[in-house]
């Protein structure tokens, strides 16, 4: 029986999106049509090229919680990913119990927990802490806390993989010349290691952008809670479409942003190795999740 050709499928299955496409943009603009709503677009211009403080306040703060979170997951995956592959099992075992939890609960009953949890039982208040001249709220350390760690869960696997992606006689060669086992894992496993390790790290950071909206249920006033709060109050109270709109655009700006970034990192890392740097993803790819198959594959 013959097969049908790959690229001949893909191309078949352009106009039943497109179709799909149309339709929903036509169900849409109808539901538009018909609705008494009354549309404010310079909410939407304004709130994107004229931002008050207080949208820059929520997306810097988007910013920085997500910097720091995904630090402590990266300091935390470099730790449980050598754990995983330690030959002492209380190592081996904290480190699986730790991916397991964090990987095995959602996110958002973390952050409660951290909390209002630690919180409540005087476990942990969360007092505020003034750093460099800075008061960071209790809320926000929570927030930053509850991200890092589950992010340190998924960068233990992400890092793990690297490592074992690395030729054992590696470390055997470094040990043979008289190195420890930390001091070859820093010096020659770890950054071979690093090429592996950064394109889903990369990925993991656009996520992080936006996870950071679960933190509106313990209140902290990123992106998402910022614009939650003019829907509520003052003079643009109760435009969800726009508001939310904006809110859409600041996060698109802020993961291409990083997609450009990543990009030029995976560039530099893949200079020397025999890779091409056009071989892995352009931008168009990272930023809509489309695939193209190689010259002459019949993919388009």
């Amino acid at each position: 029986m013959a097969r049908t050709p790959i690229g001949v499928t893909r191309r078949g299955a352009r106009p039943a999106r497109r179709l799909v496409g149309l339709l929903i943009l036509g169900v849409v603009l109808a539901g538009c049509a018909t609705s008494t709503y009354q549309y404010n677009w310079n909410i939407v211009v304004d709130s994107v090229f004229r931002p008050t403080p207080l949208i820059l306040t929520g997306v810097w703060l988007t910013l920085s919680i997500s910097v720091v979170s995904q630090l402590i997951g990266v300091l935390l995956g470099v730790v449980g990913a050598v754990g995983k592959i330690s030959r002492l099992a209380p190592v081996r075992w904290a480190a699986s119990t730790y991916v397991w939890f964090f990987r095995g609960t959602p996110l958002l009953v973390q952050i409660t927990f951290i909390f209002f949890g630690l919180g409540v039982t005087g476990v942990y208040r969360w007092p505020d802490l003034e750093i460099l001249g800075l008061i960071v709220p209790g809320r926000v350390q929570a927030g930053i806390v509850a991200l890092g760690f589950n992010e340190g869960a998924y960068m233990t696997e992400i890092v793990r993989a690297g490592i074992l992606s690395i030729d054992p006689g590696q470390m055997e060669a470094a040990k043979s010349l008289g190195m420890t086992y930390s001091r070859a894992m820093r010096r020659i496993v770890l950054p071979q290691a690093a090429r592996v390790i950064v394109p889903p790290l990369g990925n993991e950071f656009n996520n992080m952008l936006k996870t950071t909206s679960l933190l509106v249920a313990i209140g902290v006033p990123e992106l998402y809670v910022t614009f939650s709060r003019m829907n509520s109050s003052g003079p643009t109270v109760f435009h969800p479409f726009e508001l939310f709109i904006a809110a859409a655009i600041w996060y698109l700006l802020l993961t291409s942003v990083w997609g450009l970034i990543q990009a030029r990192i995976e560039r530099r890392l893949a200079r020397g190795t025999g890779t091409s740097a056009d071989a892995g993803p352009g931008l168009r790819d990272r930023l809509f999740g489309a695939r193209f198959g190689s010259p002459g594959s019949g993919l388009r």
